[in-house]
């Protein structure tokens, strides 16, 4: 099987065009790597996380369990107590993001403000104590499934992200380079191969040369030399140059 190549012209410039191609992709692919490489890391720490915060959730929320059960043992049932004191939202929930190789992760934070006014009278007579014991332990509770949240989400999105980055490693990897590479040597190889012919008919064209050259210098000593047998038929004067009168000689008439 042929190896997968451009369709390119052989030519130098377009070596040049396919080489600066290889190199930006070995570029890309070393740039990908360490960003999968990065996110990755990032990822395992918040696997860990993720981990601790669900156990850290499960005892906060069955200390709240315990908590609500025992206001509502003591106080009897006071939802109606706290939505009549609620005038305001004392826990927000405040969102950023966070650059990670390029990443944009987003990030909850909770903020909690004093209340201080809403609450006075509940549990005014009995369960106070209790009441505030709950609530503290909600808010406990509030915030550690926000933070839980955060890293849930900074999860689902950084599994997308590793795994089209991991793609594009390998695609550069695997088909883009090889694929450069393969061109590059096809070009090398089209360009030897016209500097062997080049050669070759430079070289017929001196031998070509060469023998048109010993011809003619032959053929010019070959009539360099019947010249001078010429010459010796039919006489030369002491100049070396022809006496007309002394190649005829006419017979005496005799009147």
């Amino acid at each position: 099987m042929a190896a997968v190549r451009d369709n390119v012209f052989p030519t130098r410039m377009n070596l040049t065009v396919t080489k600066t191609r290889l190199k930006g992709a070995q570029t890309g692919h070393s740039l990908l790597k360490r960003k999968s490489e990065a996110l990755t890391t990032r990822f395992r720490v918040i696997v860990r996380k993720i981990e601790d915060a669900k156990l850290k959730m499960g005892k906060v929320m069955q200390n709240a369990s315990f908590s609500l059960a025992e206001v509502a043992y003591i106080t009897g049932d006071i939802s109606y107590q706290v939505r009549e004191s609620a005038k305001h939202a004392t826990f927000k929930v405040a969102a950023k993001q966070e650059n990670v190789s390029g990443v944009l992760l987003p990030a909850f934070e909770a903020d909690v403000q004093s209340g201080a006014g809403q609450f006075e009278l509940t549990g005014l007579g009995r369960g106070g104590q209790q009441i505030q014991k709950a609530r503290s332990v909600y808010i406990t509770a509030v915030k550690t499934l926000v933070e839980l949240a955060s890293l849930q989400t900074a999860f689902v999105i950084l599994d997308e992200v590793i795994k089209l980055t991991n793609r594009r490693v390998n695609a550069i990897e695997y088909v883009i380079i090889p694929r450069i590479e393969n061109t590059v040597s096809y070009i090398n190889s089209e360009l030897d191969e016209q500097d062997r012919e080049e050669f070759y008919r430079l070289k017929k064209i001196q031998g070509k040369k060469k023998e048109r050259a010993a011809v003619a210098l032959k053929d010019s000593e070959e009539k360099a030399r019947q010249a001078a047998e010429d010459g010796k038929l039919h006489g030369d004067n002491d100049e070396g140059t022809r006496d007309i009168l002394a190649e005829h000689v006419d017979e005496d008439i005799i009147f």
